[in-house]
Parts: structure tokens; sequence; C-alpha cells
């Protein structure tokens, strides 16, 4: 498990529930292990963007902010944020129409039992870490 270089994202994980904690740990360690076996990532830097874990290419400038968060209410389910404007959401819903629920144009939702599809996953999270370098 990787560790927290930031003290802030630590406490932001550690504040999620214990099953919700257990779920976005699993996914930031999906998020390492994309951008580390990606070509042109680079070394990914965590932090917080409105309160919310975000995975950003600083190093690279290859991708676009991946951002992760439990879902607002009583749900118990997360979801990956994705920038509104970069067109990826759409991308993937023309990929995998029928394997992620959407938020609009912003976000792959998965409810408190969902087992996301790790390949599929992890190649929306590919296009995202490398979405600047595709778009030159």
């Amino acid at each position: 498990m990787k560790r927290f270089a930031d003290p802030r994202v630590a406490a932001t994980f550690k504040a999620y529930p214990p099953d919700v904690r257990a779920r976005l740990m699993a996914l930031r360690e999906t998020i390492f292990e994309v951008a580390a076996a990606t070509p042109d990532v680079g070394t990914l830097t965590e932090t917080l963007k409105w309160g919310q874990p975000s995975y950003l290419t600083e190093e690279t400038g290859s991708g676009t902010t991946v951002r992760i968060d439990r879902l607002k209410g009583d749900s118990g389910g997360h979801a990956v944020y994705f920038h509104c404007r970069s067109g990826l959401v759409g991308q993937f819903r023309e990929l995998y129409p029928d394997t992620f629920a959407y938020d609009g144009k912003r976000a792959i939702r998965f409810g408190p039992g969902d087992r996301p599809p790790l390949g599929a996953l992890k190649h929306c999270l590919a296009l995202a870490l490398t979405h600047h370098l595709r778009a030159k």
C-alpha cells in the first residue's frame, strides 16, 4: 500500500466510514498502479481538490486530474470524477455503455455492493491519465 505524502489526504481517507474507506483505498491503489504501468504518465501528485483526493500528472502533464470520493448522502457509494469538459465520460460511455453507471459528463459511479470491472476501469483511468497526450 502506497504511503500518503500529504497528511491532509490521509486525514480525508481516515474520515470516511470504514466500508467506503476500504473501497476508496482500493481505488487509490488502482490509480497508482495504472499510472505506473502507463508509459509517459510519470509520478502522480496526490492532493486535495474540492476536498476530494485528487491525482494529477504534474510531472509530465500527460493527463487530466482524476478525483475520487464517496457519493453524497448515505448511499455508501463512491465515484471517480473527471473534468466535465474533457469529454472523457462520453468516451467511456461509448466504450463501455453497459459496464458502468455514469453521472452526467463527470463521473463513473459505484454502489456499495458494486465490484468494479478492473480491466475496463483501468482502461478508463489510463485514458484520463494520458488525455493531454492524445489531445496534442
